[in-house]
């Protein structure tokens, strides 16, 4: 059965666009987990123009289910998460000023360094995912720098669901049914919504977690957190 890990960075976002601590985030992430979240998920930027560091060790102290923090391995991202350390980290490979993670690793390319940072995280007791595009080679180059999950980005198959659905969750399908034979776990996330997580979810054997922030914290807009919350769970069920 696949978790909701809910992304607050958006709540983050809002908080920051005044002075103060309105809405409160460590609330916010607590209430969350009431409301259902089987997960919170954080993504830090160098600039923290949503989730600031200073935020991690408040959130650490109150997330009961699982805490996920997301980004760049930069060394001082990396200390942050070895200092705090949370139940899974998820290597995100966003340069300085991205606006949002639109791509995942080559993890082929990029394999010595992966296999340091992932080893690091694991020698803290860390669950290592790495965010990667739907492709087969990207699956294998994650196993073997020692990753426990890979994170499919599924902003493309969001993108052309509405026209296309079949062809939109293909290789995600095929991708997912590599890493069960390899023995690596399946997250995903970007653009999941109400729309097509059930499908998704459906489609692609074996996943164990979804990080969901934009789309639910715009639907708890109009439905309120805790509807939207329950909402999001029923497309997992």
């Amino acid at each position: 059965m696949a978790k909701l890990s809910v992304n607050i960075n958006k709540v983050a976002l809002i908080r920051n666009s005044r002075e103060g601590n309105l809405p409160n985030l460590a609330q916010v992430a607590k209430d969350c987990e009431a409301f259902g979240a089987e997960g919170i998920t954080v993504h830090p930027r160098p600039d923290e123009r949503h989730i600031r560091y200073s935020d991690i060790p408040a959130l650490l102290a109150v997330v009961t289910t699982e805490f996920n923090i997301e980004g760049n391995p930069t060394e001082q991202f990396l200390k942050l998460v070895l200092d705090n350390p949370p139940a899974q980290c998820t290597l995100v490979p966003d340069p300085p000023g991205a606006l949002t993670s639109s791509q995942g690793w080559d993890t082929i390319a990029h394999k010595p360094f992966l296999t340091d940072v992932v080893a690091r995280l694991q020698d803290r007791g860390i669950r290592v995912s790495i965010f990667i595009d739907a492709e087969e080679a990207q699956v294998e180059g994650a196993k073997a720098v020692g990753a426990d999950r890979v994170e499919f980005y599924t902003g493309n198959f969001a993108l052309e669901f509405p026209s296309n659905p079949e062809s939109a969750v293909a290789p995600h399908a095929r991708c997912a049914r590599l890493a069960n034979d390899v023995g690596i776990g399946i997250n995903a996330g970007h653009d999941l919504n109400l729309d097509n997580l059930r499908f998704y979810k459906e489609r692609v054997e074996g996943l164990l977690e979804v990080s969901i922030g934009h789309a639910l914290i715009s639907d708890a807009l109009y439905y309120g957190l805790q509807n939207t919350i329950q909402m999001y769970l029923r497309q997992l069920r």
